[in-house]
């Protein structure tokens, strides 16, 4: 018989959690320490004041003061507007184009720059360089072929920043509606990637920018941090949505994170192959942030993801492949980021050095928690 958590929907099935007496699962209760760490309300809007005041200190004379990433979805739209209108902040807007992007995120990235008036910093891959890069994640039969866009969006943030001398770069993550994604669930770095184009790849990592340790040290030492003002509100992306709606006219692009074309396929493929909805992590995290009830959450995680239905035929033939090899990357024994090299063994060396970068705010709590031990 499978357990679950009393509280939210996770259950034995998801990897390394516990339960304590109440039957309430480790991962609510690690929501409830980030609900401590990141208070709302009117302590939540003092820290965002003195978090604006700190990075207006550090751009003073400088064209921007903080740099944005882009992606045209509802968060870093929103970002941008509480960035400008609320904090008083002048942000650079920065954005990966993997080209992937929906018309509707294009037109959301247009619409906001145009109305908030800033300026957009764009990294444009190279489309055959992705494509082959795509297909190796693919072959190499792990769950993270969406590694490739969190990677680069990384690192382009990272480079804005080094470029126009910003020492600030602003997430749109919040952990209330995101939520906590269950232990190695999914594994991420530069390593990784470099590793299995290696072995399944057709051409060498050119213009994809990779976040390789050095060029990422480089930029700690630069002392370029990295901040989420989300986490000090009580965000609801129902609210947020009709906000921007309303005020912009931004507009919904149908499902969490499908703004970009290849993430929604990874949404498919996790689903698919791999048997991981993620549905679980948003709707667990919005129950325990009082956005969604237990039952409702349970109700609706029964009902089929809503995939367009034309998203796996524009993979293959983007991607050159045919029916038959789609099918035998499809039937692949399941594998992981344990089979092939990454950085991790250097992570857990570093961790006090990490530990370091967490609490001088330069790398997210989430990465030292996930990355080092």
């Amino acid at each position: 018989m499978v357990r679950s958590c009393t509280k939210c929907i996770y259950d034995d099935n998801v990897p390394g959690i516990t339960y304590d007496e109440k039957g309430v699962c480790n991962y609510c209760r690690q929501h409830e320490q980030l609900e401590a760490e990141y208070p709302t309300g009117d302590a939540g809007m003092k820290k965002l004041r003195e978090m604006a005041a700190l990075i207006k200190r550090s751009g003073k004379g400088k064209k921007y003061d903080c740099v944005i990433g882009i992606s045209g979805g509802c968060d870093s739209s929103y970002l941008l507007h509480l960035a400008k209108k609320e904090l008083g902040l002048r942000p650079l807007a920065a954005h990966f184009d993997n080209t992937w992007n929906s018309k509707t995120a294009v037109e959301n990235i247009d619409i906001m720059l145009s109305k908030l008036d800033i300026d957009l910093w764009t990294y444009v891959m190279d489309n055959d360089e992705w494509n082959d890069l795509a297909k190796s994640m693919l072959k190499a039969s792990v769950p993270e072929i969406d590694a490739l866009s969190d990677i680069a969006l990384t690192t382009t943030l990272y480079m804005a920043a080094a470029k126009f001398n910003v020492k600030y770069i602003l997430n749109g993550h919040s952990f209330r509606t995101e939520g906590i994604t269950p232990i190695n669930w999914f594994y991420f770095d530069g390593k990784y990637i470099a590793s299995i184009q290696k072995e399944f790849g057709t051409r060498k990592i050119d213009k994809y920018p990779n976040l390789w340790l050095g060029r990422w040290m480089k930029w700690l030492v630069m002392d370029i941090k990295r901040l989420r003002p989300l986490y000090y509100m009580d965000y609801r992306k129902e609210d947020v949505k009709a906000f921007l709606s309303k005020e912009y006219g931004w507009k919904w692009y149908g499902g969490h994170h499908l703004e970009n074309r290849y993430t929604a396929f990874n949404h498919y493929l996790l689903d698919a192959k791999f048997k991981r909805d993620l549905r679980y992590v948003e709707f667990s995290a919005l129950i325990r942030s009082g956005q969604m009830t237990r039952a409702e959450a349970i109700e609706e995680i029964k009902k089929p993801q809503p995939f367009p239905g034309e998203l796996i035929t524009e993979v293959k033939k983007r991607l050159g492949m045919g029916d038959a090899e789609y099918d035998a990357i499809m039937k692949l024994p399941l594998r992981s980021a344990k089979d092939y090299k990454t950085y991790r063994p250097t992570f857990k060396a570093m961790r006090g050095f990490f530990w370091l970068m967490y609490k001088t705010n330069r790398i997210p709590k989430s990465f030292y928690i996930k990355y080092c031990f």
